[in-house]
């Protein structure tokens, strides 16, 4: 599979690395110093691009993806108002589409205990949950895509939250996330259920990013050839 890389930071040098490992082909490498080769006759090159940048270049990349007929695999975050949007100019192009806010197999394991913590969690309302993220300084948005997933699988489930803040509040109806930026630190979450008598915690550490890259090589892997939008449950079965 050739695969065109739309962001070349330190997520993009991994990906590379893991795509690489499993017999595939970069056929285009964008980054800050040479947007002017993102172009059709360059991209066309790709079965599919892989789109990791930040939340103010990923939309326009991927609808340029998408008039382009390059399917697109985004892991950027902090666009999601956008996503709607996104979603329709798919759909008007035919296009393929696979957003996570996360690719770790382990990430997508967490987020279904999560949800089925939530669902448990729904009757008991002696307990208050709360949110903690991790992650290395240059991350540009708080909280994390990752977090905001999280929050908004609690939101739908439990029934107690109206709405997440980034932070802290002395309203029961707001589900508090703590965002912490320490160097080094590829990813944290810890979701807590606390009351007079006992804490629940549940916790994912990344080690590295290599689990992040595995997760969109396999998400480029299954996206070849479909069209639709698909999410890291359909690539992973869960």
């Amino acid at each position: 599979m050739n695969i065109a890389l739309i962001g070349y930071g330190k997520m993009g040098q991994a990906i590379e690395a893991i795509a690489i490992q499993r017999g595939h082909s970069i056929v285009l490498k964008i980054h800050i110093d040479n947007t002017a080769d993102f172009t059709k006759e360059n991209l066309q090159l790709a079965d599919v691009a892989i789109e990791f940048t930040g939340p103010h270049s990923a939309v326009d990349n991927i609808k340029k993806c998408m008039s382009f007929g390059v399917p697109v695999i985004c892991g950027s975050t902090g666009w999601l108002e956008a996503l709607p949007e996104i979603e329709k100019t798919v759909l008007a192009n035919n296009g393929g589409f696979l957003y996570a806010s996360n690719f770790s197999l382990g990430v997508n394991i967490f987020f279904e205990v999560n949800k089925l913590l939530a669902k448990l969690m729904k009757d008991y309302t002696d307990y208050d949950v709360q949110m903690t993220e991790v992650h290395h300084t240059q991350k540009k948005d708080a909280p994390s895509g990752t977090a905001i997933s999280l929050a908004e699988q609690i939101l739908k489930l439990d029934g107690q939250k109206s709405k997440w803040v980034n932070e802290p509040s002395s309203n029961k109806d707001e589900l508090y996330i703590e965002s912490l930026r320490i160097d080094p630190a590829p990813g944290t979450h810890v979701v807590t259920w606390t009351s007079a008598t006992d804490d629940i915690e549940i916790k994912h550490t990344a080690h590295n990013r290599t689990g992040f890259a595995l997760g969109a090589v396999l998400a480029a892997e299954f996206l070849q050839g479909k069209k639709g939008i698909f999410t890291m449950k359909d690539v992973l079965g869960l």
